[in-house]
This record gives structure tokens, C-alpha cells and sequence, in this order.
């Protein structure tokens, strides 16, 4: 057995745990990092840029199917070569894992072990049977994986999630998509605009991050109207016949139908990968999910010296959150006992979905709970359908919502789905993390003819309905609790 004695150990070899070490490096040059899988990220490997890689390939045939509409009629029938379109996706996706490795080969070997790490105690992990590691700080950086409900195992290899797509050498001919999130929105309206036959089934009626109900509404019947989404479907029956599911549900007229499909891709979520670490032989608390509690601006425990970060504390899985998270937690750890709030930004999410999803700020679900007793902020809306650039584009599709703060004029966040909403959503957390407010963001500059002008629209109706002048501490009177 190995025995070592270190300043931090970080646990996990991702986007969070390569950025921990590198800032626990920072401080100290006692500091190892500790994986049992491969490294690298989940962005690289099976999220972000292998999915954006298959969206660009159904992009590429979205772009020929609506040519008519300008007048412009290519000539025979396209054909999708499913081969190509997986072969390009994958030497890409290495591509962009290869460059994550090139940065992981640059560190030292003896910062790295190889194997599972188990909390023996506070300050000692077990790695493997080979490495007991005592540290005097340590980082939990070990991501998250997918989760389904238990009885779909039954359906062995025909149920797959989005680390399996990314490994086929062909498209399929139909697929199921069980989740309505960021991935099954995704991935599902891909493969559909590949030619494979999918339909994309949710509980509950969620659609993608969304909370504000119109803009889930509206979003369920646009991508409806091009690949089937029932967000809250019925299931009476899922089970394996050969090498194909067989689903029996309720369709969106109460219909019973039956379909059969090549395989189940299981996007309902995933769960942190700290169940597996040993946490009840630490003195951690935990939430009911059995995720270890932290101070959002330290990513500091309950335990002073442990810290954690990324996709593992269950605060928000995105991979700039994960960054941040990683420099906050892995520079604290270096320089513990000194401890210091880090830089958290403001929320944003984007779906790439067609049209796109974005959120920025508060929700309108945090935004309806923190003001339930007065109300006191407002909505402002505009529609896409008529704005001029998108009708020239023939993406005018989807609405925005922006909410704003009776007195003060902050703003305060957004939903939307619509054209080129990832850019709209930039320029939205950006106001957002300078605190501005309404007005100031209308001072600022806006060309034309730009879809930009459509969050301009928002932003005026809602400065309409803003009753300025109120004090904040008049606002927090009118608000008990706040």
C-alpha cells in the first residue's frame, strides 16, 4: 500500500477537477488529482460539442428543406448519409477531446493517481487498494452521470443514453426520446431533421429549463409542430421484442398507440456522482438528494477544509459554472486556512434547440416566490412572429419575457424561445450581472434591421408597466421576509 501526504487531493479528472488542481496549484505545489476514468470533460466527450456537431449536421438539411420558402427549389432529393454524418461527429468530437488530453499530459505524473477514491475519514482517501492519501484539503470534483428509472434496464442495450449516441457508426431508423430537457430537446429534434423517426416523450409537462408556463406553452407548440413532443404523455406499456422496444401510450388526443422503436434514449436527468465516495464516514452535511451542502460564493462544506465543485454539487451542471466553481473551490483548498468568495456570475442557459431556448437571471418561478406577497415585479413580452428580421429569415418564431423590479426599474431576468436567443441571452446576462436597469439597457445601442430590436419591444413594454420611484426599502416594507 502507497502512503502519501499531501496539501489538497482533488477527486475527479474533469472540466471541475483540472481547474481545481490547476488553482490549488496556485498556492501550493503539494496537490494531486485522482480519477478512475478517463480525463477529460463531459463537454468534450458527450455533451456539448458532440451534440452541437450532430445539430450542425441537421442544421445543414433544415437549410435545404426551407429553400422553398425563398423561392429557391433544389434540385433532386437530398440524401442523408447517416454514416458520414456520425463519422464527422465523432473525428471531431476526439478532435476536441485531444485537446483537453494535451493539457492533462502536461501535468506531472506524480500529481496523478489513477483509481476511485473512498473517504476512510475527514482527511484520508482510499484510492483503489493501492493509495491511501492523506490530505490536509481536499476538492469533490466528480461530475455527474445519467439517470432512469430502475425497471428500464430490462430493455438491456436497446436503452441508451447520450454518451452511447455519440458512439454509433450509423443513424438508426426511429428512436424515442424520453426527457423534454436541454439533452432530449436536442438530440431529438436532430435526429428527427436527420431523417430518423423520433418521438420525444416528457412527464409532467416540463420543456426544457423553462418555468414561466406561456413561454413553455408556446415552446411545446413550435417544436411540436415539427417532431412529435408530448411533454406529458402516458405510458401503458414499455418492453423489449427482439432488437426493438415496443411502446403502447396515450397520444396527445388520448389516442392509444402502439410504435415500435430501434432504441430508448434515456435524457431524464442526471445525479452526482458522490454515492459512491464513502461521505458517511465524513462529517459532511448533506441535502436530501445526498449531495454534500455548500456556500454557493466558497464551494466550502460543512467540513472547513473539504470544498467542492462542478456538476458534483448539484447547484447548476453547466460547464462555465463548473469553471467557476472549479477556480473558487481549488483556490480556497490551496490556500486554506484564508478563505474567500469567488466571482459567480450570473445565471444563463441555452437550449439549441430550433428555434432556441434561453434563460437569464431569476426565473419566473424564483421571481413568483421571492414576490408573492406583493407582486412587485412586472413582465414584458414581444412576440417574434411579426419582427421584421425574423420574418426575413423565415425564423420568426417564439416570444420573450423579461422581468423588471416595481421601484428600483432592475432587471431581473428572462425566458424566451426564439431566433438567435444564445446571443440575445449574452447581451441580457451581461445588463443583468451589471445590475442596469431597465431604462439604462434602452439607452443603449440598437441597429436595424436586427432581431435585437425585438428585445428592445420587450424592454419598453415593460418599462410601461414599471411604477418607478418607490423606494427599495419602501419595496422591502410591502415584502415581509425580504
Amino acid at each position: 500500500m502507497k502512503l502519501l501526504n499531501v496539501d489538497v487531493a482533488v477527486i475527479g479528472g474533469g472540466t471541475a477537477g483540472l481547474g481545481a488542481y490547476r488553482a490549488a496549484k496556485l498556492s501550493t505545489p503539494s496537490v494531486v488529482m485522482i480519477e478512475g476514468g478517463p480525463y477529460g470533460t463531459t463537454c468534450a466527450r458527450v455533451g456539448c460539442m458532440p451534440s452541437k456537431l450532430l445539430i450542425a449536421a441537421a442544421e445543414a438539411v433544415h437549410q435545404i428543406e426551407r429553400a422553398p420558402g425563398f423561392g429557391v427549389h433544389p434540385a433532386g432529393q437530398t440524401r442523408i448519409d447517416g454514416r458520414e454524418v456520425m463519422a464527422r461527429v465523432k473525428r471531431e468530437r476526439d478532435r476536441f477531446v485531444g485537446f483537453v488530453l494535451e493539457g492533462v499530459d502536461e501535468i506531472p505524473a506524480q500529481d496523478k493517481i489513477q483509481g476511485y477514491a473512498r473517504f476512510i475519514d475527514d482527511n484520508t482517501l482510499q484510492v483503489d487498494e493501492h493509495t491511501r492519501i492523506v490530505a490536509q484539503r481536499i476538492v469533490i470534483a466528480t461530475g455527474s452521470r445519467p439517470s432512469w428509472p430502475a425497471p428500464w434496464n430490462a430493455l438491456g442495450d436497446r436503452l441508451i443514453v447520450n454518451d452511447d449516441l455519440f458512439n454509433w457508426d450509423d443513424l438508426p431508423q426511429s428512436v424515442a426520446v424520453f426527457g423534454p430537457g436541454v439533452i432530449g430537446l436536442e438530440l431529438g429534434q436532430a435526429l428527427h431533421r436527420l431523417g430518423v423517426d423520433t418521438k420525444v416523450f416528457g412527464i409532467g409537462g416540463a420543456v426544457g429549463p423553462l418555468t414561466d408556463s406561456a413561454v413553455r406553452d408556446y415552446a411545446a407548440k413550435a417544436l411540436g409542430e415539427e417532431f412529435y413532443l408530448d411533454a406529458d404523455v402516458k405510458v401503458e406499456m414499455m418492453q423489449r421484442e427482439g432488437d426493438r422496444v415496443f411502446i403502447r401510450y396515450q397520444d396527445l388526443q388520448g389516442q392509444p398507440q402502439e410504435i415500435l422503436v430501434d432504441y430508448v434514449l434515456a435524457a431524464t436527468g442526471r445525479r452526482p456522482n458522490v454515492d459512491r465516495l464513502g461521505l458517511e464516514n465524513t462529517g459532511l452535511q448533506l441535502d436530501a438528494r445526498g449531495v454534500p451542502l455548500a456556500d454557493r460564493l466558497t464551494m466550502q462544506t460543512s467540513v472547513p477544509h473539504i470544498f467542492i465543485a462542478g456538476d458534483a454539487s448539484n447547484q447548476l451542471p453547466l460547464l462555465h459554472e463548473a469553471s467557476d466553481q472549479a477556480r473558487i473551490a481549488g483556490a480556497n483548498a490551496g490556500s486554506f486556512p484564508e478563505i474567500n468568495p469567488g466571482l459567480r456570475r450570473s445565471a444563463i442557459s441555452v437550449v439549441f434547440s430550433d428555434p432556441q431556448i434561453a434563460m437569464v437571471g431569476s426565473t419566473f418561478r424564483e421571481l413568483s416566490e421571492k414576490f408573492s406577497a406583493c407582486g412587485c415585479f412586472e413582465v414584458g413580452k414581444v412576440s417574434f412572429e411579426n419582427q421584421g428580421r425574423s420574418r426575413v429569415m423565415l425564423r420568426n418564431k417564439g416570444i420573450l419575457h423579461v422581468y423588471g423590479e416595481q421601484g428600483t426599474g432592475r432587471f431581473l431576468g428572462a425566458e424566451m424561445i426564439g431566433p438567435d436567443a444564445e446571443h440575445i441571452a449574452h447581451l441580457l446576462a451581461w445588463a443583468h450581472q451589471q445590475q442596469m436597469t431597465v431604462g439604462q439597457m434602452l439607452d443603449m445601442p440598437f441597429y436595424h434591421p436586427v432581431i435585437e430590436e425585438g428585445l428592445r419591444t420587450a424592454l419598453r413594454d415593460l418599462q410601461a408597466k414599471l411604477k418607478l420611484g418607490a423606494t427599495e426599502i419602501e419595496r422591502c416594507q410591502r415584502c415581509p421576509g425580504e
